[in-house]
This record gives C-alpha cells, structure tokens and sequence, in this order.
C-alpha cells in the first residue's frame, strides 16, 4: 500500500499538473469504485483544482467553491499521467480524471479491488474521513510520545495506527523499528524514555529519507514504479537475505495477508520471535535463536 512518502510525492507531481486546471470530466469504468453518492460525481464537472493534500494514505483533490474529491489507492491503486485522453476499457483501469492538459488515470491490479472514491462537499464533511493520526514529520516529540503511549500496543500496532499517526504502514514501520533497533512486538508501555526519542528520531530520519529519495528516483517525471519493495530498504521485503548492518539473516513474522520484516542482530539481540503459522507447526521445535 503507498504510504507517506509515496502518496507525498503523488500529492507533489499530481499538483504539478493539474493545480487551476478545469476538471473537464470524471470517466468511471467500475462502478465499486464511487463509495458516494451526493452529492453525484457530475457535480465537479467543468470546475476547478484548488488545491491537492494528503490526509493519512489518501489523496485529497479541492475542488471549487468546496468540493472535495477522496481517493484511497488502498494496497494495488496506483495513477498515472497521460498527455492526452487515455482509454479505461482494460479490466485494471477504473478511472480517468480528464483535464484540458491531460488525463490522470486510475488503476488497480489484482481481483481485490478495494480503492475507492468518495465525493464530499464542505470541510466537516472532509473531516469525517480523517482518521485522526497526528503528522509525524510535523509533529514535536512530546506530541509523539503521547499518541505513542496512549495504548499499550506492539510497536508495530502502534506506528501503523492511523489514529495515532498518519501515513504509516507495514513497509516503512519496519524499516523505522529496524533504524531505532526495536523489536516490532515490543509493549509501547515497556519502552524507556531514551527508546522513545530514538523512535521519534528513526521515524523522522527515515520518511524524510524516503521522502527525499523517491523524489530524486522520479527525476521530474510522474511516478510509475510506486511500490512498498525496494531494493534500498534494509529489512522490508527482504527476508531471508542479510541486514546491511550486521549481516544477520532478515526473518519474518506471517499474519493473514500481513508480513513484519525484521533483523534478529539489531532489533531483538538475537532471538527469534514467534510466526504465527510456522512456529504453531514446529511447537517444541522451533528455535528461540538463530
């Protein structure tokens, strides 16, 4: 699913070209799709963009005098630019935003779709789709270790609440516990004031990374190749292969569709913490360290 760093940098090349444009006409090819129904999507037609803004994963087109397009690209959305009208009528493309200077449109792979797009008029209706989550390239480190403790939770839970921070998911969580060099199943309720701030600072340092290099990656062109495995990440998606710090082997814990990466040398002083389906299997067998 695109987290902050990938919805900022959509929010950014999106605003590029369309901001003071006329929205000439919304074409849906998939009907799930619109999760609104007044007021109707025809009701934008031939107005303008007034502004582009992300609130947590989703991507928030203004439309005057106080319309406000809500799109969530949920875990297979993606967008893309064309210079001239592009046609919907492949099974993957649900949507095509057509302006005067191009077309933004919609797709989503796979046989979940799960993307949606809702239409709102007037800011409190825009704020009933706010999750809640605090900023956290915004927000002061006593801000962030309040939403933080709020809740005893797993770290892991706890970065990827979208009431309590917005924008975070299960890539860029595992690549801010491994930089802090904490375990994901961590208690936030055990964690001491110094684990704190080196939280605060790991959360930071790496969406301000990511932020700067998916932005260097588009080179000025509209992102094409947005997706939650990189190979420049050190533990997301890279089980099985060693940690670019200590060279242990990345492991993993399987939850559903779910998957925690981690480095058993840097977050857990070695030890292997518990899968789900494979240590149930094993029981007695499986190993508490590598």
């Amino acid at each position: 699913m695109p987290e902050l760093p990938d919805i900022n940098l959509y929010v950014e090349k999106i605003d590029e070209r369309i901001r003071g444009q006329v929205l000439n006409d919304i074409r849906i090819s998939r009907p799930f799709l619109v999760r609104s129904y007044d007021p109707p999507l025809s009701a934008v037609n031939g107005r303008r963009i007034t502004e582009l803004r992300r609130i947590g994963k989703r991507i928030v087109f203004g439309v005057e005098p106080d319309y406000w397009l809500i799109l969530h690209l949920m875990v297979a959305g993606r967008l893309h630019w064309h210079e001239g009208k592009a046609a919907i009528t492949s099974k993957h493309k649900l949507a095509a935003f057509d302006f005067p200077n191009g077309c933004l449109a919609l797709t989503e792979a796979g046989t979940k779709k799960r993307a949606s797009l809702y239409l709102v008029q007037g800011a409190g209706a825009l704020a009933e789709h706010d999750p809640g989550g605090i900023e956290p390239l915004e927000c002061s480190c006593d801000e962030f270790r309040a939403q933080l403790l709020r809740e005893n939770r797993t770290l892991k839970r706890a970065l990827t609440n979208p009431k309590s921070f917005s924008g975070i998911g299960n890539a860029y969580s595992d690549e801010i516990l491994r930089s802090a060099h904490l375990s994901p199943i961590k208690l936030t309720s055990k964690l001491s004031e110094t684990e704190v701030r080196s939280l605060f600072d790991a959360t930071r340092t790496t969406l301000e990374r990511w932020c700067t290099v998916l932005r260097e990656q588009s080179r000025g062109q509209f992102p094409e190749k947005v997706t939650a495995f990189r190979e420049e990440m050190a533990v997301h998606g890279k089980f099985g292969k060693p940690c670019p710090d200590c060279g242990t082997t990345v492991q993993r814990i399987r939850y559903k569709s779910n998957e925690t990466n981690y480095c058993p040398g840097c977050q857990t002083g070695g030890r292997l913490l518990a899968d789900r389906s494979l240590s149930r299997l094993l029981k007695d067998d499986w190993p508490d360290t590598l």
